[in-house]
């Protein structure tokens, strides 16, 4: 079990472009395919590894490895998953210099940005449908109305996150 949760989350950390959000889709893929949860339990925990401190990927991560493996479970998924990145990172700040500006590398970024908008969207528009979002009901009416306003208050309000967020639960116990 240790060495599929270190191999999963090593291959998932070495394909996370573009942030923690834009990977949600293939560690969704990977955790309902090794049985380790179900996909509520993973909505759940992605749920509080947005609310955590860090990076959601690996909230997410450590998050899946406790569940199915304890206390060791949640520290190889930690390793490996920024394993990958450490080791990136590495090998790029020793060479990025010399490449940045090279028009290969300027194609690539420019490239990857709008595949990476996509996996954020599938990943919103995912956990829409598993959430009944998408369909017509009151829950679905609240869901759809707390998004709009909490980007409404981002975005134009410039409101503070951890404020949006404390709302939307006051609003989540109140309304249901």
């Amino acid at each position: 079990m240790l060495w599929n949760l270190f191999i999963t989350f090593f291959i998932v950390g070495f394909v996370s472009f573009g942030g923690g959000y834009a990977i949600i889709p293939v560690i969704e893929h990977e955790a309902l395919r090794h049985g380790w949860m179900t996909s509520q339990q993973l909505i759940d925990i992605i749920a509080i590894a947005g609310m955590s401190p860090g990076p959601i990927a690996t909230n997410t991560a450590v998050f899946i490895g406790f569940e199915a493996a304890g206390l060791w479970g949640a520290i190889i998924s930690a390793i490996a998953i920024t394993l990958p990145s450490v080791l990136i990172v590495f090998l790029i700040a020793t060479f990025f210099y010399k490449i940045n500006d090279m028009p290969i590398v300027q194609s690539a970024f420019y490239g990857l940005r709008p595949v990476i908008t996509a996996l954020i969207l599938f990943a919103a528009f995912s956990f829409s449908r598993t959430n009944g979002l998408l369909s017509i009901s009151w829950d679905a009416a609240v869901g759809i109305g707390l998004f709009a306003l909490g980007l409404f208050a981002l975005w134009k309000l410039k409101w503070h996150p951890a404020l949006i967020i404390l709302i939307a639960g006051v609003v989540g116990v109140v309304v249901y």
